[in-house]
């Protein structure tokens, strides 16, 4: 039994390192490729300007609308879905502690919502623009993506609340402290870290989806003046150059994906400094 056990543990330890190492493996092939072919057509005119007439067949202009665009989006969204998460995160593991099986069907019901695909939510954007009389613009988009990030925003914030000690819930309470109180004072300020995360998980999420904008957001070559106005994004932007015959311009889709690959690299290596600061924050009340 020993010799087969040791056996048995040599071979999913041989797995295990063949899983690890291969998705390691892809990870660095994609982001070669990305880096590689959009280095090569990455140019200030590209960052710094809109799509000029003809610019899907190979003539001048930029991405900037794209880059804009998205991140007008991206951030909107995820305040919204922050301002809106957090509260249900926290009422979730303050308010609701003791009624184990409400909470057991709220987590339950917020994970069958985050597995729904997002042109689902691209669609139910579009029937809601369609009864309300709206057209495709930038306020649409940010709602849709709303819906999109929010269980993800609420889910990961949760689970890092989670992780709070119960004897710190209690200690709380003896000094005099309210559950509203707990919640905003000791949770947020404990988990801040994690939380910081949640928002850059959820960030990324929205500015690298292109199906819940493409019938909500829609595209244009400008830059809005407006919430009501169309918007571009960088995925559809990426998707319609490598829809296009030139092959310059699919070689602009690969500079496009390399901006949104970056601004998500910054996001992140900005959202790790700010945790790791606040990492150890005392409690005061």
């Amino acid at each position: 039994m020993k010799r087969s056990g040791k056996i048995e543990e040599k071979i999913f330890k041989v797995l295990m390192i063949i899983a690890t190492y291969s998705i390691l493996a892809i990870l660095a092939i994609i982001i070669y490729t990305i880096f590689a072919k959009g280095i090569r057509s990455m140019s200030w005119e590209i960052l710094t300007q809109v799509p000029q007439g003809g610019y899907y067949y190979g003539k001048g202009g930029g991405i900037l609308n794209a880059i804009l665009g998205s991140l007008s989006l991206a951030v909107g969204a995820t305040i919204l879905a922050f301002i809106f998460g957090l509260p249900v995160a926290l009422y979730i593991n303050v308010f609701l502690v003791r009624k184990k099986k409400l909470v057991t069907m709220i987590r339950f019901i917020l994970d069958l919502v985050w597995g729904i695909p997002s042109i689902v939510y691209g669609a139910f954007g579009f029937s809601m623009m369609i009864l309300l009389g709206l057209q495709t613009s930038l306020l649409a988009g940010t709602l849709t993506v709303t819906l999109f990030i929010l269980p993800i925003m609420i889910r990961s914030m949760d689970e890092i609340l989670r992780t709070v000690p119960i004897g710190l819930s209690e200690a709380t309470y003896s000094l005099g402290a309210n559950k509203s109180e707990l919640a905003f004072k000791i949770f947020t300020r404990q988990t801040v870290s994690g939380i910081i995360t949640a928002i850059l998980l959820s960030f990324g999420r929205a500015i690298g989806d292109a199906a819940s904008v493409l019938f909500t957001a829609g595209y244009t070559d400008n830059l809005p003046n407006s919430l009501m106005e169309p918007v571009a994004t960088l995925p559809l932007s990426i998707f319609f150059q490598l829809s296009s015959p030139v092959p310059a311009v699919q070689d602009r889709a690969y500079a496009s994906a390399l901006v949104l690959t970056l601004i998500i690299l910054l996001v992140s290596l900005f959202s790790r400094g700010i945790g790791k600061r606040y990492h150890k924050t005392k409690i005061n009340f």
